[in-house]
């Protein structure tokens, strides 16, 4: 069965078409800048990669020429043509790419959805309930939601006859007990607004975790662990028993670590501070979300490539920015290590998790004593593949590369299937 896959933000559309049971990719791409005249699509099948600009006035029209792409109905100038959607999806062939075998009709569509409350604590297969739940929620995620929305009822009108299904960052820590959900404020505000920790990537935390489990020989529920998902957005999650017990991210992204511009935890104190001294709601928001982070420190960017570089080239705050970040992730391994007691593992993911062997060594240094002890030649031979490079401490460190797509391919399939 052919897999759609969709992440649908304000302005673009990701998507990736998996051939299920056996999970092989067979296209990828993304449109962008939706609602713009400049409006365009990028395409990856078979290793061969094109962008060409296309008409997405809005979610409905990219999803269209998506659609259109993936099933061979892509116009000879390279605007879709909108006659009919049913055909578009039975086509034959993509003339674009050349292909002259008969494309399989995609059989259901996964999609990411970044806020699930408390209601959703798995993947579920979408009706009318399960969109009025996730609009009902868009006051806890109100630049994600909407937007996630706005993909599922447009693949829902190009692909009337599939099932479609949700996949939901906060489902994985639905897990978390009460004691560490809960916000030390006045319990009206749980009960009335939600006010509580929900956690975020929560795919990939899940996916991860069980991929440890099987490195390390264990069933999926035979395992205490640690995962690391750094990026540009970073969290960190404690895993007892194959399930979420806590999370470093909150209500909202922002809490937590150190992130590309997002602050993390900080004295909420200083927003009163700042209130005081002239800043408004929304450039403090803008503040905390956009302008913090490593490029808040640094000055100069929030990539981790670029700030090692800087680093190595003596800028002392692009050090300094690359130490914060690795001494907050090392705070938080120690409290989920006393969270969970027994740790089998501490697993690496994410863009900066997979490849920055700096990163990984710094926050890794200094914690023998808990049993945690990196093998400093396993930690700097490049590879795009699992492996394990601790020095045999006790405590597994694994770098598991994510796929977050993948994990909600599989959920549609078995929720498609059933």
């Amino acid at each position: 069965m052919k897999i759609l896959v969709v992440n649908c933000g304000s302005s673009s559309i990701k998507y990736q078409l998996f051939d299920m049971p056996e999970r092989s990719l067979l296209a990828k791409g993304m449109v962008e800048r939706i609602g713009d005249r400049e409006a365009a699509m990028i395409h990856q099948e078979n290793e061969k990669r094109e962008r060409q600009k296309i008409d997405a006035a809005d979610h409905d029209q990219a999803m269209v020429a998506i659609m259109q792409r993936l099933m061979g109905e892509l116009g000879a100038a390279g605007s879709p043509r909108r006659s009919s959607l049913a055909a578009s999806a039975a086509a034959d062939a993509n003339a674009s790419l050349g292909e002259t075998r008969p494309r399989e009709p995609i059989g259901a569509v996964g999609h990411r959805v970044v806020h699930g409350g408390e209601q959703f604590t798995g993947s579920v297969r979408i009706d009318d309930a399960v969109l009025a739940s996730i609009e009902e929620m868009a006051h806890l995620a109100p630049l994600h939601n909407p937007p996630n929305l706005a993909g599922i009822r447009a693949a829902m009108h190009a692909l009337p006859g599939a099932p479609q299904v949700a996949c939901f960052d906060t489902a994985f820590h639905a897990t978390i007990p009460q004691v560490a959900y809960m916000y030390a404020l006045p319990y009206e505000l749980y009960e009335k607004l939600g006010v509580r920790r929900y956690g975020f990537h929560g795919t990939s935390h899940r996916y991860v975790a069980r991929r440890a489990a099987a490195i390390l020989g264990r069933e999926k529920y035979d395992i205490n662990c640690i995962t690391c998902h750094l990026g540009n957005g970073s969290s960190i999650t404690a895993v007892r028993d194959g399930r979420s017990v806590d999370t470093s991210m909150g209500l909202t992204p922002l809490e937590g670590l150190v992130m590309g511009t997002r602050c993390g935890d900080i004295d909420p104190a200083i927003l009163f501070f700042l209130a005081q001294n002239g800043y408004e709601f929304d450039k403090l928001n803008d503040l905390c979300n956009k302008k913090s982070g490593v490029l808040g420190v640094s000055g100069s960017s929030n990539d981790m490539r670029t700030l090692i570089e800087q680093s190595a080239a003596g800028n002392e705050r692009a050090t300094l920015a690359i130490d914060i970040f690795c001494y907050r992730v090392k705070k938080y391994i120690g409290a989920y290590h006393a969270v969970l007691g027994r740790l089998d593992a501490i697993v690496f993911t994410g863009g900066i998790g997979e490849n920055a062997t700096m990163v990984r060594e710094k926050i890794c240094a200094g914690m023998e004593p808990l049993g945690i002890a990196i093998d400093r030649k396993k930690n700097e031979q490049p590879s795009s593949k699992e492996r394990q490079i601790d020095a045999g401490g006790g405590v597994a460190i694994l770098v598991v590369p994510t796929d977050e797509e993948g994990v909600i391919a599989a959920d549609t399939y078995q929720l498609a299937t059933q």
